[in-house]
Parts: C-alpha cells; sequence; structure tokens
C-alpha cells in the first residue's frame, strides 16, 4: 500500500496557521537527542509528500542532515482533527522544488525571511497515525 494523504487532511494542513493551529516538527539527532519546532510554513505537497519552508536553521534543521527521520504532528482540538505523518525529509537548498515550496508557504512565514534564505524541507511520508498510535495508513512493500 501507497501513501495517499486525503482531501480533508490536505485542506485542515495547509490552512494550519491561519486556523491557529501550526503543526509541530519532530527530529531526532542520530545518537538520539529530540527536538521539537512549531512550523506554521507546512503545506501538502502531494499525495505523499509534505513540505514547509525552513526559515530559521536552527534545532531541527541542523538534525536533518545527521538523521533525516522526522514526524509532522498536526493538531485542531475544536475540529477534533490530529494525525502524525511519518517520513524522510530532504532539504532543498535551490532548484525547482525549493521555489514551489517558497511560493506555496504562507506569506506570515516569508515575511520572516524577506532575503529569502530558507530552504525547502520535503517529507516523503510513510507512515499516517492518529495521536493514540493508530496507523491509519503506511507504505508496505
Amino acid at each position: 500500500m501507497s501513501i495517499k494523504i486525503t482531501k480533508e487532511m490536505k485542506d485542515l494542513v495547509d490552512r494550519a496557521l491561519s486556523d491557529k493551529c501550526p503543526c509541530i516538527l519532530g527530529t531526532a539527532s542520530l545518537n538520539g537527542y529530540p527536538n521539537l519546532s512549531y512550523k506554521g510554513s507546512v503545506v501538502v505537497l502531494s499525495g505523499d509528500k509534505i513540505a514547509f519552508w525552513e526559515r530559521a536553521r536552527r534545532g531541527g534543521f541542523t538534525q536533518l542532515s545527521e538523521n533525516p527521520n522526522v514526524v509532522i504532528m498536526y493538531r485542531n482540538a475544536q475540529l477534533q482533527k490530529a494525525w502524525r505523518f511519518y517520513g524522510e525529509a530532504y532539504v532543498h537548498e535551490s532548484g525547482m522544488i525549493r521555489e514551489q515550496v517558497m511560493h506555496m508557504t504562507v506569506d506570515a512565514e516569508l515575511e520572516r525571511d524577506p532575503d529569502r534564505h530558507g530552504a525547502a524541507v520535503v517529507i516523503k511520508v510513510n507512515r499516517i497515525t492518529s495521536l493514540s498510535g493508530e496507523v491509519l495508513q503506511k507504505v508496505t512493500s
């Protein structure tokens, strides 16, 4: 089975910041040191990819070069919707994918990066779970 991010997931993730429910990125270094970061720029890029604009280049971003395994958590308590998207992150410092993600990024995030020093981070999703851990979708070989 392959991943297919649903329309509902896409709609809610894409407007997470405007709904005052920014997503949270979870990373870990090779030695297991964890990091959590709010990401206001998370968007669904395709049926199995989530992306965000990384403007800060600290904490979790540094860990991506050591360990690309990440999780993005979306939660909207008011709508009682929540998911975890697990996958492997790829950083795009230049090129078409970087430009595509930048153009999809909400203005509030781009305004904090006026010189556009940010990078696009694309996560190839391999598992989606509920917050309770129930596997909703996963890649099977």
